[in-house]
């Protein structure tokens, strides 16, 4: 099913243009986690067709739906915070980090949104009161915009799901297109399944892994 523009609409009616927000490879082992932002008004056209959270479509369909998502915003942008960055910050910090410079992409290429519509229950893109710079990296300057949280916004909001939709399939590519000694990014990318254990075992943990996360154990019989 499509998603729908209803609270998308009714959020820019106070914000003009609404940046939809998610995030991919929270996750995961390996890799970066990848922050997708997309820009769209009350008056876009119509969604692209089969428009939905991008867990819910094949690897085929969300790439057939990367021009059309791309028509039908004003802007997009994916931006990365990689396993280093976020063993030195933690996850919460790299997440900020990486829709922070999606953020910045987006205004480099002319357009700022009023507000972000962000999938989930908790606002990571914010920067808490009292934090400073010493606390955490180095944040592009995007301003101070008002966040809304919706849980599966990814599923029910068009332009979240045009996000989420934009940042799987590149954070995908660029995990099938990494340099790969035999832990099998191309299919498991980054996440921890039973080969990627096995794999672990056999070969260590590369630079590409979170060192500072939990590793699986691979089974034995």
């Amino acid at each position: 099913m499509t998603a729908s523009r209803e609270l998308e609409c009714s959020l820019a009616q106070r914000w003009g243009v609404v940046a939809g927000m998610d995030e991919v490879g929270r996750g995961a082992l390996a890799g970066p986690v990848a922050v997708g932002v997309a820009l769209v008004g009350a008056d876009a056209p119509a969604v692209p067709d089969g428009l939905t959270d991008s867990k819910a479509l094949s690897p085929r369909r969300r790439e057939a739906l990367v021009e059309p998502i791309q028509s039908w915003v004003l802007a997009s942008c994916v931006a990365y915070a990689s396993a280093a960055e976020i063993d030195r910050w933690g996850i919460v910090c790299a997440l900020r980090l990486a829709g922070r410079r999606a953020l910045a992409g987006v205004a480099a290429k002319g357009h700022a949104p009023g507000g972000v519509l962000l999938d989930g229950s908790h606002d990571w893109l914010s920067t808490p009161d009292g934090l400073c710079a010493a606390d955490g990296p180095d944040y592009p300057d995007c301003g101070v915009l008002p966040v809304h949280t919706q849980v599966k916004a990814d599923a029910s909001c068009a332009v979240v799901a045009a996000a989420s939709v934009l940042a799987k399939v590149a954070r995908d590519r660029l995990m099938r297109e990494a340099e790969d000694p035999g832990y099998g990014w191309a299919s498991n990318k980054g996440y921890g399944s039973a080969a990627h254990a096995q794999a672990i075992a056999r070969l260590g943990v590369s630079d590409f892994h979170r060192r500072t996360w939990r590793m699986p154990q691979a089974r034995t019989k």
